[in-house]
């Protein structure tokens, strides 16, 4: 194909608080003196990563993109499965657009993209835990054949063992695709450490810091891929995130409320019998499940209950949404009656153990982060959206967008439009 083409980094919970480190650091830099950004982005409900992601290249919220949580939530199950295949995505991406107008396209631990439709392809599916030696029983089947056959061999040792990196594995293999294949038209890479830095540390911590300056010197090597072996000149360049984070003030156990209030009762060893209500936790905020929906007086009465907790302020509870507000506000749908956030940012569990709802009582193998998201889009920290290239304009500063608008605004830097989408085009970023 030619004619400009597009390269996107994504740093998973890039916030508009690192625009003015990344000012200082001097590859990320230059995207600012050549380009135009956006300071706030907005990601969707919840600001969750395989949601936002699927958001980021189809211009949709949940409700017309199909995935609603990193996980496929099923009810006292620490292990559900997560999203992770393309066919889990109900409308099309950027990649199905720029594929069928001719472009090469390339997609590196891009998540819920298992078996996707791209040329180069190499999803972020191995399960976060995993420690084992035989990465690829998770890749093969999933990932391009091509890409397995040509690197998995000499790279794959970096995703074995308890010190595995996928920011090593991407950083590998992303120089050598740029050389071996002439830079893809289409290339959308995604790192992960910048997100495990604020969960550990904090949003504003030196940790946080740490990783963003290793983030400037991998997009130089990328940079410098393209300058080799690619066409720097008609590259369009995206930095972008995901979602921000919010530094945890504390937390509340919601399930642990429904039991005390008879919605949901346990044995002797406090493990589930039964349910009328259950709270799924979304990190920064939760979502109620009815066992019958079409139970009119129960959805009432949890309804109730809930603006009990809303209005008690011990429980810290700011935002209260039924499903249908959360549909008609968001676009979010998913398995969820009810959706409540805290006033200050709280991480709601969802764990029967216990008894203080609010205390933070772990399954074997789970952590508690310092720092969340799966908070409401408008809420600080949010993410942001940094371009340069051919199609962007220069010196534009735009203070507010929302990220259904992202796809839209780069299938526009490649002459493309994508139709049926929640978001549009920021025309003011485009010089096309």
């Amino acid at each position: 194909m030619t004619g400009n083409k597009l390269f996107v980094l994504c740093l998973d919970a890039l916030t508009s608080s690192d625009l003015d480190q990344m000012r200082q650091l001097p590859n990320f830099k230059w995207l600012f003196e050549e380009g135009s950004y956006v300071k706030h982005i907005e990601p969707i409900y919840p600001s969750f990563t395989y949601p936002c992601h699927c958001t980021i290249i189809t211009g949709n919220t949940v409700k017309n993109h199909g995935v609603p949580h990193n996980e496929k939530l099923e009810i006292e199950n620490p292990h559900s499965p997560w999203y992770n295949q393309r066919a889990d995505v109900k409308c099309p991406t950027i990649f199905d657009y720029a594929k069928e107008a001719g472009y090469v396209t390339c997609s590196l631990s891009w998540p819920v993209s298992g078996k996707a439709d791209i040329d180069l392809n190499m999803p972020m599916i191995i399960p976060m835990k995993y420690t084992g030696d035989d990465p690829g029983q998770f890749l093969y089947g999933n990932a391009s054949d091509e890409l397995m056959d040509r690197y998995f061999w000499k790279y794959s040792r970096y995703l074995k063992g308890k010190d595995r990196s996928l920011d090593l594995y991407t950083m590998a293999l992303a120089p050598d695709i740029i050389r071996d294949y002439h830079q893809p038209d289409v290339m959308f890479v995604k790192m992960c450490d910048l997100d495990s830095a604020r969960h550990v540390n904090g949003v504003y911590s030196e940790e946080a810091e740490e990783q963003l300056r290793k983030h400037n010197y991998e997009f130089g090597v990328l940079l410098d891929s393209i300058r080799r072996y690619g066409d720097f000149e008609h590259t369009n360049f995206v930095v972008l995130g995901d979602h921000g984070q919010q530094n945890i003030t504390r937390n509340l156990n919601v399930n642990v409320l429904l039991r005390d209030a008879g919605f949901i009762r346990c044995d002797e060893e406090g493990k589930l019998v039964d349910y009328d209500a259950y709270c799924h936790s979304v990190s920064l905020s939760a979502w109620i499940v009815l066992k019958d929906p079409s139970d009119d007086k129960l959805r009432e009465k949890v309804y109730t209950f809930l603006r009990s907790l809303r209005d008690d302020p011990a429980y810290n509870i700011g935002y209260l949404y039924t499903k249908q507000e959360a549909d008609e506000l968001f676009g979010l749908v998913g398995p969820l009656d009810f959706v409540i956030e805290g006033k200050e940012p709280m991480n709601f569990s969802s764990t029967l153990q216990g008894k203080d709802a609010f205390e933070m009582y772990l399954r074997p193998g789970q952590y508690f982060s310092v720092a969340s998201h799966g908070h409401l889009p408008w809420r600080d920290e949010t993410t942001t959206f940094i371009a340069a290239g051919p199609n962007v304009a220069k010196g534009v500063a735009i203070e507010r967008s929302q990220m259904i608008n992202e796809a839209p605004t780069m299938a526009a830097m490649l002459g493309l439009q994508m139709k049926d989408t929640d978001g549009k085009v920021i025309q003011e970023l485009l010089n096309n």
